[in-house]
């Protein structure tokens, strides 16, 4: 295990170096928004299990996504393993696969980017008729 936890390391050290050359402190930030919305959108089951959306959208400004481009399908795999690490230290299932997309727009309102999640079509909420939202978290959308 110590192996594998050491290359884990070095591969998270490599992206945090990216992350800080493109965004600055903005990665800091970038990974707390897609928390936020993870925690943000979180409900409640009758059965007290902690569902949280499986689908997650950052679109990056065009310059900032034209820096990333090369490692786009990397990237939002990336922030995906971030995001999964996050729901397990708080004991959140998914709705369905989780899955963080990259996309550009030249309207992204801040200039860098903007996160927004869902639940992905083909996952039904027929399973939990009853769901509630988690105590002391406000209703989704998108971080901006």
């Amino acid at each position: 295990m110590g192996a594998i936890s050491a290359l884990e390391k070095t591969l998270e050290n490599g992206w945090e170096a990216l992350w800080a050359r493109v965004f600055g402190r903005d990665s800091v930030e970038l990974l707390d928004a897609l928390r936020a919305e993870c925690d943000d959108n979180a409900v409640v089951s009758p059965a007290g299990r902690v569902m949280v959306p499986n689908a997650y959208d950052v679109v990056f400004a065009d310059d900032v996504h034209d820096e990333l481009a090369p490692r786009d399908g990397r990237v939002g795999q990336v922030l995906t393993d971030c995001l999964v690490r996050h729901a397990e230290r708080h004991g959140y299932e998914w709705a369905g696969p989780p899955a963080v997309h990259i996309a550009r727009s030249d309207d992204v309102p801040n200039g860098r980017y903007r996160v927004a999640s869902s639940v992905m079509p083909h996952v039904s909420a027929d399973g939990f008729p009853h769901a509630q939202p988690r105590p002391g978290l406000t209703g989704g959308g998108s971080t901006e």
